[in-house]
């Protein structure tokens, strides 16, 4: 016989709790928490290697095939099927009313307001983020970083552009807007929330050698203070983008003035 007893007020809370952590699980597995896994290996790999790390490259938006067409049609995919989790967490904290995405920092009010914060953020965190990278390479802590490995089409700026948006809208959405949310309803404390989103954003960029780590770390606990002040996702946005669109894109005139830092010859 079915027992149709209430299920006691803590059991539901304690079974909610486990569902979270289990979702949690699930949309990291499906995009950052996977990228991290494989950052974590390649660093692995990168360190044991030969080669010394400062004499290594990462390229970040790589050529897909030696066919243009091809090339076009894969970084496409790869970029849409990307934001796949993007779209699971909107699914996830979608509120029958309006603002529909406010649990993830989204409410359409102050538009220009919230993206003029975060041409300020990239003012402050462009010029100290470069130093970072010159020291760390001086140091030997990063691998030479090549932002642009595509070939010059017609189409290279748009695909480096659109790849900034989605390393913006997926990383801000997921580490900021979803994690911030779901870890607050497990009861997490705010400088918890910062610290472990700090920790799993640098982890992801550990591909890029130590030095990346810090640098990552410091951005994140920089955004993580200010989200968990504001609760506004759109400054971060725009500073995310406007800082990966101008390296992505302004990388073959950075390579060629300073051909030592991107590992080229001078």
């Amino acid at each position: 016989m079915i027992s149709t007893a209430p299920v006691p007020e803590r059991a539901k809370r304690v079974a909610g709790r486990s569902r979270i952590r289990w979702e949690i699980a699930i949309v990291l597995a499906l995009g950052l928490g996977q990228s991290a896994v494989y950052a974590i290996v390649q660093l692995a790999y990168r360190l044991t290697d030969t080669t010394p790390l400062a004499d290594q490259t990462a390229t970040l938006n790589p050529s897909r095939s030696d066919r243009e067409i091809f090339d076009l049609i894969y970084q496409v995919l790869s970029i849409g099927f990307s934001l796949v989790p993007v779209l699971l967490v909107c699914f996830l904290l979608w509120q029958a009313s309006r603002p529909h995405l406010g649990r993830l920092g989204l409410d359409g009010s102050t538009i220009g307001m919230d993206a003029g914060r975060g041409i300020l953020l990239v003012l402050a965190i462009g010029i100290p983020g470069l130093g970072l990278y010159l020291v760390g390479r001086a140091l030997g802590l990063f691998v030479a970083v090549n932002p642009g490995g595509l070939d010059a089409f017609w189409w290279t700026v748009p695909v480096l552009l659109l790849s900034a948006a989605r390393a913006a809208i997926q990383e801000e959405f997921v580490v900021l807007g979803y994690l911030f949310a779901r870890l607050r309803e497990l009861g997490w404390g705010p400088w918890t929330i910062i610290l472990t989103t700090s920790a799993l954003r640098a982890s992801y960029h550990l591909y890029q050698g130590p030095g990346a780590f810090i640098g990552n770390f410091a951005m994140g606990l920089l955004f993580g203070w200010l989200f968990q002040r504001s609760g506004r996702l759109l400054p971060f946005l725009v500073a995310h983008f406007l800082i990966d669109a101008t390296v992505f894109v302004g990388y073959p005139w950075a390579a060629a003035t300073w051909p030592a830092l991107f590992g080229l010859p001078g």
